[in-house]
């Protein structure tokens, strides 16, 4: 057995646009009373207390003002120092990792015209024994120039604030 639906295709219903006679509802507006602000002589000494604390405010901003330049200066002069002690550092590392590499390529040059195991182990050793005074001598040079970097980017720091306590004591 079959269900056949007998059903009527519905019929589209037009649709109704938005009324436009609809009541616009506006805020009602109100007046906002006048008030007289009654007439009072300031007294004499809250005027002076005023221009004082004006005067001290001024006076205070113009010192921060000058205080925030100068930190501003010190901190410039500072990264300067700084950007160029780091790239004095770089070329000095540059430097000893050629004067190594350099030092490496003699020596496989020398291993290469070796003629018996005894020249090639003598030759190693006092490769070896350069080498190792090389290093205590590069890491002698980067360490004092590391410290000279640090001290040269951090003394003007250190002296402005020592300067600026004993201002405020």
């Amino acid at each position: 057995m079959s269900d056949v639906s007998t059903s009527k295709p519905k019929a589209k219903v037009a649709s109704i646009p938005p009324s436009t006679d609809m009541p616009k509802f506006e805020i009602p507006r109100f007046e906002i009373p006048k008030f007289e602000m009654p007439k009072m002589e300031v007294p004499a000494a809250f005027r002076e207390f005023a221009e004082k604390s004006v005067t001290q405010a001024k006076d205070n901003w113009e010192k921060m003002k000058a205080a925030s330049e100068e930190a501003s200066d010190l901190i410039e002069d500072s990264y300067a120092t700084a950007s160029k002690g780091a790239a004095d550092y770089g070329l000095k590392l540059i430097e000893t990792s050629r004067a190594n590499t350099n030092a490496m390529f003699d020596y496989a040059a020398q291993l290469l015209s070796v003629k018996s195991v005894s020249e090639a182990v003598e030759l190693s050793t006092s490769h070896l024994r350069k080498q190792f005074e090389a290093l205590n001598g590069q890491i002698k040079d980067l360490s004092a120039l590391a410290q000279k970097v640090t001290t040269d980017t951090v003394e003007p720091i250190k002296e402005s604030v020592t300067s600026a306590f004993k201002k405020v004591a």
